[in-house]
């Protein structure tokens, strides 16, 4: 049975009509993934993005030493977006990016139970909680990617909180690389290079190109020529150096580093709440439970 709720969020991160959405869900048994595999093989939609699920609040951050040769970007989350604005949360949040930065822990686990920088007495975790009793709403540091090198680091914040970007950089050039981190801002690169790309991930992409060209009555050789063709956009979109640069979309982002004497060695983007669902509810419910305890 397909419910009204899995055909309107299948419409809200594929663009398809309402009628073709319940057509591929009931032929995929409510798989939700083989279903816009299935409108994108029919060219009814692109492929959904992980970003179209974005629904947490909270904040992302970055912190880089003074010689930016070490760099945070870090990823709390919180009940609701007022939190986010409460200047007690940002100032924990940046604590948290430096404390990352200088203790190197392995993951959140270990982060947590590390002793806090701002108060040796507590650990990370028990500031935490302090502040959740204090604020009200429940919090969690979710992900953080710490980079160490001996390039230099650039980062870029984006939407007061949104996207963080940390970006490493082999040359001397930080405006090229400043550029770089509003490119993956912008842009969303899944990627470095097209190396970079799993194998498996290519041949699905060649799979629902080729059934695309041939749903299109192309004969099999056609069509997978076409697909070699097509592939090339693909990389293109997915990978940041096949990618064009966004101030000029005649140069590809990878030409222009060449041009800069640059090199661009890895990179980080965290978007706030990506890959979380935020809980639903009516507030009228909520205030009704809460009044009958």
């Amino acid at each position: 049975m397909i419910t009204a709720s899995q055909v309107k969020e299948l419409r809200e991160k594929t663009g398809a009509g309402m009628m073709d959405c319940k057509k591929v869900l009931a032929e995929t048994n409510g798989d939700e993934e083989k279903a816009i595999e299935l409108l994108r093989e029919r060219g009814i939609a692109k492929a959904a993005k992980k970003s179209d699920r974005i629904a947490a609040e909270g904040l992302v951050e970055t912190y880089i030493t003074p010689d930016a040769k070490v760099g945070v970007a870090v990823e709390v989350n919180a009940e609701t977006d007022f939190v986010a604005k409460n200047e007690e949360f940002r100032s924990f949040v940046k604590e948290v990016a430096k404390q990352i930065a200088e203790t190197k822990p392995a993951d959140v686990e270990e982060l947590l139970s590390q002793k806090s920088i701002s108060d040796a007495s507590k650990t990370v975790k028990d500031v935490l909680t302090d502040k959740i009793a204090k604020i009200g709403e429940n919090m969690s540091i979710r992900r953080f990617e710490r980079f160490e090198t001996d390039n230099f680091i650039e980062s870029y914040i984006h939407g007061d909180g949104k996207i963080a970007v940390l970006v490493e950089i082999k040359g001397n050039d930080k405006e090229f690389a400043k550029d770089v981190c509003m490119q993956i801002a912008a842009a969303r690169p899944e990627f470095l290079a097209r190396e970079n790309v799993p194998a498996e991930r290519v041949e699905k992409e060649m799979e629902i190109l080729k059934a695309q060209a041939m749903n299109e009555g192309k004969p099999a050789e056609i069509a997978e020529k076409m697909v070699k063709g097509r592939i090339g956009k693909f990389y293109g979109e997915i990978c940041l150096v096949e990618q064009e640069f966004v101030k000029d979309p005649d140069i590809k982002v990878g030409d222009l580093a060449k041009q800069k004497g640059c090199e661009i060695i890895r990179f980080v983007r965290l978007e706030k709440g990506e890959g979380l669902q935020k809980k639903e509810e009516n507030f009228a419910e909520e205030v009704a439970k809460q009044i009958n305890g």
